[in-house]
């Protein structure tokens, strides 16, 4: 999810903001609340970038990133979550992300973190929705030639094929040398 690098939660203002641009005084952001507002955020506020976040995790990973707890709640939920995060009991805050990621930590990730979750999950699936696909991994092609043949021939091609453009220049601007 590549959007998460340009979203950040700014500490002590609540909902989410779109990185715009940085300036000599801190950042310029956008609101997602719906207003769009601009404002400018000081370089000693506290900016955390989507992409940076992640949820503590037992076992063998210490934890896992914000983009793929997004990808499991997509794939378990949808395009929004039906719990009202404000209003939902911890029992069902807790019951929410156990579905979603039943190896979190549960001492060290807060209902208050779950609530931003589902707040964060859905303010972002309303505003972009089609970032909400796991990227795939780049393909690699690897050739091999097995038959030694036709490597030979290939070579015996170039040699008695046309010098290109560059040989012949070089060609050129030497004969003019030698002529003076």
């Amino acid at each position: 999810m590549e959007i998460l690098k340009e979203i950040a939660n700014v500490s002590g203002k609540g909902g989410l903001y779109r990185i715009l641009k940085p300036s000599r005084a801190g950042v310029i952001v956008e609101s997602l609340d719906g207003k769009g507002e601009k404002t400018m955020i000081g370089a000693s506020a506290r900016v955390s970038v989507l992409k940076d976040v992640s949820i503590f995790t037992e076992g063998a990973q210490d934890s896992i990133p914000l983009s793929e707890v997004f990808l499991k709640i997509r794939k378990k939920h949808g395009e929004q979550v039906d719990i009202d995060a404000k209003k939902a009991s911890d029992k069902d805050m807790v019951e929410f992300l156990d579905a979603v990621l039943p190896e979190f930590d549960r001492s060290r990730v807060y209902v208050s973190d779950i609530k931003k979750i589902v707040q964060w999950y859905n303010t972002l699936s309303t505003h972009f929705p089609n970032d909400f696909v796991p990227t795939p991994p780049p393909k690699k092609t690897i050739v091999v030639s097995t038959d030694s043949k036709s490597a030979g021939k290939d070579e015996a091609a170039d040699e008695t094929s046309e010098p290109s453009e560059a040989s012949q220049a070089s060609e050129k601007s030497e004969k003019s040398e030698v002529s003076e």
